[in-house]
């Protein structure tokens, strides 16, 4: 009769999980986890991409903080099977966030409120009275946003946001002052319900409702900026050097301009395509949270970003750098160091 072995705490299996994804940074096939450690594995299996080595020890020992938690506290099924959180963004942020910087940006604020549902989560006054930033939640996905000055000039964006009710929040946009480009109709190309419209800030908005597809499991992505660029197609090599963004899908004319393209970095999506008519270039901010800011501030700048600030921690705990694309929009990467 063969001899038993010992059963194995669940922080013993995490360690396992750990080791054996940090032993080689190439693919190989792995076993799936047990269905205790499948949301801690989703995080350990981020752990090879990592390039900082005290990042990973961080990552690390979070994994085994929880796994303990999850051994005295017992396997509740619906703690087993719940997304794991990423460690390196602030609560309530996903991986790509729009920053508009707008002349009123309260007023701004009240606009998101009222036509989006928005949720303010945080307002930072600056001295003089003006709105230094500010975050306001809708649905899933945030916006930042604050006032220009003369350091730092308006720089409105297009926005698409997915709505479980196109027309309802299409009319209560334009209740809330904003004005039709058209309503929303099923004749749009991408399938969706869709309708575009215009605030008095000269952002561009454009309200979906999916039409004949399932989101998958993380759901609808609520906001996801928007980019209208002249050689489009350069963009995307650009984002996959600079940010290890994946193409999830690429429809080009026949002359290959990008009628449409998503592109994935992390958690969260954007879109791109060729200016065109009154769609032309809008440069624009774009917040991005990144396991690593030091590592991918590099890359951004190898892959032909320049710079717009070094790596450096701010005081409200997040480690930030900025670069500047090719095409005139800056990326504000960040890494939340949880202070």
């Amino acid at each position: 009769m063969p001899k038993r072995l010992p059963k194995r705490t669940l922080a013993e299996q995490v360690e396992e999980v750990v080791q054996a994804m940090l032993v080689s940074l190439q693919p190989r096939p792995e076993k799936a986890p047990h269905r205790d450690l499948a949301p801690l594995a989703a995080i350990a299996r981020e752990l090879r991409y990592l390039p900082r080595q005290e990042f990973r020890s961080a990552l690390k020992s979070e994994l085994q903080r929880r796994a303990s938690m999850s051994t005295k506290e017992g396997t509740d099924s619906r703690a087993a099977t719940a997304p794991a959180k990423a460690l390196h963004m602030r609560p309530g942020f996903t991986s790509i966030t729009p920053y508009i910087i707008v002349k009123g940006a309260s007023d701004f604020i009240e606009f998101l409120k009222e036509a989006f549902e928005g949720v303010e989560r945080l307002r930072v006054p600056a001295p003089d009275g003006s709105l230094m930033h500010a975050e306001v939640a809708i649905g899933n996905g945030m916006i930042e946003t604050g006032d220009a000055n003369e350091q730092i000039p308006p720089a409105p964006a297009d926005i698409h946001v997915y709505v479980k009710d196109a027309d309802a929040t299409f009319d209560r946009a334009l209740q809330a002052g904003a004005t039709a480009i058209y309503r929303p109709t099923d004749d749009h190309p991408s399938g969706d319900r869709w309708g575009a419209l215009k605030d008095r800030f000269g952002n561009r908005w454009y309200i979906a409702t999916p039409k004949g597809w399932t989101p998958g499991p993380e759901g609808l992505r609520s906001v996801q900026p928007y980019l209208h660029l002249r050689e489009a197609h350069k963009m995307i090599p650009f984002m996959e050097a600079a940010f290890g963004a994946e193409a999830m899908g690429v429809h080009k004319s026949p002359r290959g301009m990008v009628m449409h393209a998503t592109m994935r970095i992390g958690n969260a999506t954007l879109e791109i395509d060729e200016a065109h008519g009154e769609y032309q270039p809008k440069p624009c901010h774009l917040h991005i949270y990144v396991p690593d800011v030091d590592a991918m501030y590099a890359q951004a700048l190898r892959a032909g970003a320049t710079s717009a600030e070094p790596p450096i921690d701010k005081p409200y705990g997040d480690r930030s750098s900025g670069v500047k694309d090719p095409f005139g929009n800056t990326w504000y990467l960040s890494m939340f160091l949880g202070r």
